[in-house]
């Protein structure tokens, strides 16, 4: 449960980071990116949500089947997130002039 609630607060914190700043950085600088950022945000809108559902569904000890099916969604969602990150934002990214901490932009990863 411990390694459950630390893994659900460091990928919260990581697209909370992600939404505050990094995506502001790259609205900034990629003013034709707003669409795929408003997409991305919504991804972590609702991995909050399912990570929210994890963390009480392990707080209150759920049977190990209860727990695969809210890890499947999580994965499944995650999994399609990194995938349009990596088709639409990669480029723009590594290229993104930012003038704040890494961890600011990243989070408590």
């Amino acid at each position: 449960m411990l390694f459950c609630i630390g893994f659900c607060s460091a990928l919260d914190g990581h697209h909370r980071s992600e939404d505050r700043a990094l995506f502001l950085a790259l609205r900034a600088e990629h003013p034709e990116l707003d669409g795929m950022i408003d997409e991305l945000m919504q991804d972590h809108s609702m991995l909050s949500h399912l990570l929210g559902s994890l963390r009480e569904a392990a707080e209150r000890r759920e049977d190990p089947a209860t727990i695969g099916r809210h890890l499947d969604a999580i994965g499944a969602i995650m999994e399609s997130h990194f995938r349009f990150e990596e088709r639409e934002i990669l480029e723009p990214l590594r290229t993104l002039t930012l003038e704040r901490e890494v961890a600011e932009v990243l989070g408590p990863l």
